[in-house]
């Protein structure tokens, strides 16, 4: 993720489903600083320099996730079972990517394995945040079968 959460109730919101997920997997959150003098930069400046950022913190083994408007919808029981596939596969690390204000640079398209959507809409990159812990622990429970999720 670029940037660190200013807002309190994300913050507090993506480390109560962090905490929870860490019950079912180890999960851990890896924030890449915003690019200092944003201002002397244009859009595309400033990502290719949080591209470079990124790229260095991805593991050579890992799977990439890129989350994007354009990406592929899923259910939430449909990211659950997607979720399960990547388990299953033996992968070792499963990386989600979440980008910058701008989004993110073509070199960091190219690097992901598959490119996911929460919604048509577009959100903050700070509630995608939130939004994608909690649905990450709402597939775990769905996998355990466990009382969170209602169909």
């Amino acid at each position: 993720m670029i940037g660190k959460t200013n807002e309190d109730f994300v913050r507090t919101g993506v480390k109560m489903y962090l905490d929870r997920l860490r019950h079912y997997i180890a999960c851990k959150e890896i924030i890449i600083p915003d690019i200092k003098d944003r201002k002397n930069y244009s859009p595309e400046q400033i990502k290719t320099k949080e591209a470079a950022l990124i790229l260095d913190k991805i593991p050579d083994n890992a799977y990439t996730i890129l989350l994007d408007e354009s990406g592929t919808e899923y259910t939430s029981v449909g990211f659950s079972t997607l979720l399960q596939k990547h388990m299953n596969s033996g992968i070792k690390e499963l990386v989600f990517i979440i980008g910058g204000a701008y989004g993110v640079d073509r070199s960091v398209s190219e690097r992901a394995g598959s490119v996911l959507s929460l919604s048509k809409m577009t959100f903050t990159h700070l509630f995608v945040r939130l939004i994608l812990a909690e649905q990450l622990y709402r597939s775990m429970t769905i996998l355990k079968n466990e009382p969170y999720h209602n169909s």
